[in-house]
């Protein structure tokens, strides 16, 4: 049977335009945000469009749906797809041992913790590493940020962090063994390196030929074209007073490696493309991007009894501690995070969803056909004020389009 799929009367859309502007100029208005871009989108309508502040702060340039701006880990699922798609061809396994593409993730170690002279003790990694535990964060890679021993590893032995762009910053090693439990990492990072070698491409080639480009996702790429530097966003950080100022994130336009775990700038318009392929079962543009039983298999846990946990800050420069709907159990498929129980914004159970460091959100229903996004351009991530940005537009969203008591929507097959 179909997913079911959301109509909205001409009324409740014009109820969400109220609403959610509402949600976004508040938010522009209390210093919440510089300025927001936020979209919900159906299988083929736009339900809304909107966006309030300005792209920089103190800058006249408005922001807008059109504006460039540093998506960092939303690039993961563009990554995925990317990875399932030479699944699809045989050029890629989920289950043999990823060593057999990328000969060094065979001879991994795992930190097991520290000597009395501070240097680290590692011990070979039990089992073989395979793309399922890459895309699924069970491979053992972390991030620094969410992890205080490899935070402590990368200080001491002098490792680059991967917005430098240095290949150096990807020879880290495993936390745990792979399969063994869930972490966010780089290990979308490896699965780029992956798609490199199994295709022969560069990474921001092969996403151009391959899905971007068949997208029409024409301002999206790992380097700032100059058309596109006309429209970029700043990027802010929250300081200690709440004021929000602008900084220089310092990403290099010359990496030694194009990052598919947080490399990507891109525009609310250009990711709407990729939501709306997914919406549609790998179709998008004219162009069938995954085959349908593909996404659906990317639409599911593919982790099995692990769940996802919370990740508390190392680096409250970049993030706070991170846990999204505390109380409803999450899982991870190929590609996205997954909430299995309904999300108290509305979102149904078997969403799926993920963010940038920058603070750029958005998530699919797949049981309502409908997605969403909200994306700003500020430090750190997580940071409170803006994850209430998010959440309340989310919340308007499905209070605006509700049709029953239950503050559910409606909807048909």
């Amino acid at each position: 049977m179909p997913a079911a799929a959301f109509s909205a009367p001409s009324e409740e859309t014009t109820a969400l335009k109220a609403s959610a502007d509402a949600v976004l100029a508040r938010a522009v208005a209390y210093g919440d945000t510089a300025g927001v871009a936020a979209a919900v989108i159906t299988r083929d309508q736009t339900l809304y469009a909107g966006a309030q502040g300005a792209r920089t702060l103190g800058a006249t340039a408005a922001m807008d749906l059109d504006t460039v701006m540093f998506i960092a880990s939303m690039t993961k699922p563009i990554t995925s797809a990317a990875a399932m798609q030479l699944v699809e061809q045989g050029r890629l396994s989920l289950d043999d041992p990823a060593a057999a593409v990328v000969p060094e993730l065979g001879a991994l170690k795992v930190l097991q913790g520290w000597d009395a002279n501070d240097a680290p003790l590692l011990r070979d990694a039990e089992g073989q590493l395979t793309l399922r535990h890459l895309l699924t964060h069970t491979s053992g890679f972390a991030y620094e940020i969410w992890n205080a021993n490899l935070g402590r590893f990368c200080r001491t032995q002098n490792i680059p962090g991967v917005l430098t762009g240095q290949k150096a910053a990807l020879r880290v090693p495993l936390c745990f063994d792979p399969g063994t439990r869930w972490e966010y990492g780089l290990g979308i990072d490896w699965v780029g390196q992956l798609v490199e070698a199994a295709s022969g491409l560069s990474l921001g080639e092969y996403f151009q030929r391959n899905i971007t480009g068949p997208l029409g996702m024409d301002s999206t790429a790992f380097k700032i074209s100059a058309p596109m530097r006309t429209r970029l966003a700043g990027m802010h950080l929250r300081g200690d007073d709440g004021k929000l100022s602008v900084i220089d994130l310092g990403k290099v336009q010359d990496p030694e490696f194009e990052s598919g775990g947080a490399g990507l700038y891109s525009t609310a318009n250009d990711y709407l493309k990729f939501m709306r392929m997914i919406l549609n079962g790998g179709q998008g543009n004219g162009n069938q991007i995954l085959r349908p039983e593909t996404v659906a298999l990317m639409s599911r846990n593919a982790m099995g009894a692990l769940r996802v946990r919370k990740l508390p800050t190392q680096i409250p420069f970049f993030s706070r501690d991170v846990e999204f709907f505390p109380g409803v159990p999450t899982t991870w498929s190929l590609g996205f995070l997954v909430n299995e129980g309904a999300a108290p914004t509305g979102r149904s159970a078997g969403s799926l969803a993920w963010a940038g460091l920058a603070n750029t959100y958005f998530w699919i229903d797949p049981s309502l056909s409908i997605a969403g996004l909200a994306m700003t351009q500020a430090l750190p991530f997580s940071d409170p004020r803006t994850l209430d940005l998010f959440h309340g537009f989310e919340k308007s969203v499905y209070a605006s389009l509700n049709c029953c008591p239950e503050g559910r929507i409606t909807a048909s097959d």
